[in-house]
């Protein structure tokens, strides 16, 4: 493994600037048709699987199902990003996300819970080319601004995430429309935007960021680590740091996230009120991230970790007090969307600064594959755990990831409390 990168930016090549703008466009344009097709399925996924396998306590499989879909495509889509290119690489995420799609709806008119999940892994694609836009806006961004800028890319996911989530009714009279069953108008919709999605990165990300990230500092040592991403993990302690924070962020986020929607049909919600949770939740995820960005290029990566860390202990707290209580559920939501908004963008530009330009695509694909991972078991434990001890509960017993990664983020890195 080479040494790190510095952590001072050199004096840029005459029009970067310029094509970085172009890049972030690009970018931000294929997340906002991205985050249209995934938050209006958000929360479907576990409604239709509830409906198919006709129990709520398999509910929590559609997010794990997504995640563990993300985890398994993160490495070959990195992969393919180091030898092709991100244009390359985001396409066919989109198109994957596509089939997935078109699978799920399949499954749903044929009644079969197995290929429904099997879809629901396909369509993680979505996820997958989502975090890895945000890296992809890191390729030529100068150290000084490359939080704010990978925070620019998380943020332009919110207008499709906001607005998804509220086509959940309008999605159900297309379905109808069109004779499908309950709950598959959604991923219609998610096809349409994915397609337009793929359509944007494969013409606009000309010239490739990073292959010329990689070109302008090609040299004979310019070449990735025999053992990619998993090398990094072992031999650099600031990528394990990095990518613990976001792993374990990410778990929290899609534990409580995925079991919102059947706490509260349970207790009596329509899906109008389940619909304004999930946006309110995703803005919180992505409406604040340039504020987060800014803060962690000004005030420091690790401090915004912490602050994300608070915040989602906040949260938590919020889902014991008041679990019965629909406002309080809101605001808690609210409030763990903006927790992992100051974990991710801190974290994920930890990650990216770890190690250097040569091995980044790998550590990346590393990252996003442990953090879906540890997202699919989130979502995967979450279903049980809410059977057992409740909403409330639940808050409670992800509360220790929160505290491990606070107690690590201040001992590893030597924040003052």
């Amino acid at each position: 493994m080479t040494d790190s990168p510095p952590t001072h930016s050199t004096k840029p090549p005459a029009g970067s600037t310029r094509l970085q703008r172009k890049v972030l466009i690009v970018l931000a344009t294929g997340q906002i048709l991205g985050g249209l097709g995934v938050g209006a399925t958000l929360a479907l996924g576990a409604l239709l699987v509830t409906e198919v396998s006709g129990s709520s306590a398999l509910s929590g499989l559609a997010a794990t199902m997504n995640t563990l879909g993300a985890a398994i495509l993160a490495i070959p889509l990195a992969r393919l990003a180091q030898r092709r290119g991100r244009r390359i690489s985001l396409t066919t995420g989109a198109l994957v996300a596509i089939l997935g799609a078109s699978v799920i709806v399949t499954a749903a008119i044929l009644g079969s819970l197995p290929l429904l999940l099997t879809g629901m892994g396909l369509q993680g694609a979505a996820i997958a080319l989502n975090l890895q836009s945000r890296f992809a806006a890191t390729d030529l961004a100068l150290q000084k601004t490359r939080a704010r800028d990978l925070s620019l890319i998380v943020w332009s996911t919110t207008i499709g995430s906001v607005v998804g989530p509220n086509l959940f009714e309008p999605s159900e009279l297309l379905g109808r429309a069109f004779g499908l069953p309950q709950f598959t108008g959604g991923f219609l919709i998610a096809m349409a935007a994915q397609v337009l999605g793929a359509a944007v990165y494969f013409l606009g990300l000309r010239p490739d960021p990073l292959k010329l990230a990689l070109a302008r500092g090609a040299t004979i040592k310019n070449k990735p680590g025999p053992a990619g991403g998993f090398g990094s993990l072992r031999s650099v302690p600031a990528a394990r740091q990095a990518v613990l924070i976001v792993a374990l962020s990410h778990a929290v986020m899609v534990a409580v996230m995925s079991m919102t929607p059947v706490h509260l049909t349970s207790h009596g919600a329509t899906l109008s009120l389940v619909g304004l949770t999930i946006s309110l939740h995703v803005a919180g995820m992505y409406a604040l991230s340039p504020v987060f960005g800014w803060l962690a290029d000004k005030m420091g990566r690790a401090q915004t970790v912490l602050l994300g860390q608070a915040t989602f202990a906040i949260a938590l707290l919020l889902t014991f007090l008041g679990a019965e209580n629909q406002a309080l559920v809101l605001a808690a939501l609210i409030l763990l969307g903006l927790g992992w908004s100051a974990s991710t963008v801190a974290g994920s530009t930890m990650v990216t600064e770890s190690v250097p330009v040569q091995d980044r695509p790998g550590l990346q694909g590393t990252s996003d594959l442990v953090m879906n991972l540890c997202g699919a078991a989130g979502g995967a434990l979450a279903g049980p755990i809410l059977a057992m001890v409740g909403f409330s509960g639940l808050g409670l017993v992800f509360l220790a990831a929160v505290l491990v990664v606070a107690v690590k983020t201040v001992r590893d890195t030597r924040v003052p409390i």
